[in-house]
């Protein structure tokens, strides 16, 4: 079995979802002495390429042309499919990020596969093809059985260990001819947040409610986070108050992710923000309200007002890293 990954990039290098889904692609190639092949689109670093290679990656296809540098969903899926039947790849791997989901039905109907989105297991093959995905926001598992010649599967991050199975860099570089007909749409302008760690790639995130009174005093949940190496989020009152911007809004109506550990300040712990952070392995909350829904989910609690606990879990931190 071949299997192909699509090698999604941040600006500065590869995102760590992409080097789940090799490490996880390579995996189960192995078992059957397939290739493992990387997929990268647009503009890449020379340097990052032998990062694939480090995590099972056997080949690496660089698709270039200045006109992909900005993802498109049209074109981006067009090449993944060529390159998934040119080399004869039965499995296909994204991460379940933003683009991830949007490629992965799309090449599934292109391809005429099935698909398997959220996928947190191993594919089990004594008996078919089958692996487990979360369903309704993660409170519940599904096991789905493919039964398509190519099947695609969009992985959960931070839900595998990045196993590190190197191989030598083998990379092919491949000129890309397009013309303006290839593209359905025209982007005008791409605004990135830059220079902070992305909700879904983060392993710690460090979130907050309408207990902190106000926008003003976020700068103690940025202190915190920055201490941590932590990325920040919000639960849905606060980013609708226009307290902090959409996209730190996690919840079954916002972002669903799944750090290694997550901190909740000033959160009652509503059943739709819990929805979207429940499959954190730890979850630690702070609140002044004994009461607070919260704490039934919490693996750790602080009952304490966050304007006296905060300023001493970052001395704390700052101590831990000196």
């Amino acid at each position: 079995m071949n299997s192909i990954v699509f090698a999604e990039q941040t600006e500065n290098g590869f995102k760590k979802s992409t080097y789940e889904a090799i490490a996880y692609a390579s995996e189960i190639t192995k078992t059957d002495n397939g290739f493992t092949i990387a997929v990268v689109i647009g503009k890449f670093d020379d340097a990052k390429i032998s990062e694939l290679a480090k995590y099972g990656a056997d080949k690496v296809i660089c698709l270039k042309n200045e006109k992909l540098n900005a993802f498109d969903i049209g074109v981006y899926t067009k090449l993944l499919s060529d390159v998934a039947v040119s080399e004869n790849a039965s499995l296909i791997v994204v991460s379940n990020t933003y683009s991830g989901k949007s490629i992965a039905p799309r090449l599934a109907a292109k391809l005429k596969s099935g698909i398997a989105s959220g996928v947190i297991s191993y594919p089990d093959t004594k008996n078919g093809f089958k692996v487990r995905r979360t369903v309704f926001s993660g409170k519940a598992f599904a096991d789905i059985e493919l039964k398509t010649a190519i099947k695609i599967l969009a992985i959960s991050p931070n839900s595998f260990e990045l196993i590190a199975n190197e191989k030598p860099v083998n990379s092919v570089t491949v000129e890309v001819n397009l013309n303006e007909m290839d593209f359905t749409t025209k982007s005008i302008e791409i605004s990135r947040v830059t220079g902070k760690i992305a909700l879904t790639e983060a392993e710690i995130v460090v979130s907050a409610g309408r207990g902190m009174k106000g926008p003003e005093n976020w700068h103690l949940i940025e202190s915190l986070a920055t201490e941590l190496g932590a990325a920040t989020a919000c639960s849905k009152p606060v980013a609708d108050m226009h307290w902090r911007p959409h996209n730190e809004h996690v919840g079954q109506t916002g972002i669903t992710i799944k750090p290694n550990l997550y901190i909740a300040i000033g959160i009652s712990g509503a059943i739709q923000h819990l929805a979207g952070v429940s499959s954190s392995k730890v979850i630690v909350v702070i609140n002044k309200d004994p009461e607070a829904p919260f704490f039934k989910a919490a693996d750790y609690g602080i009952v304490g007002d966050a304007f006296e606990v905060l300023p001493k879990l970052i001395d704390a931190a700052k101590a831990l890293k000196n």
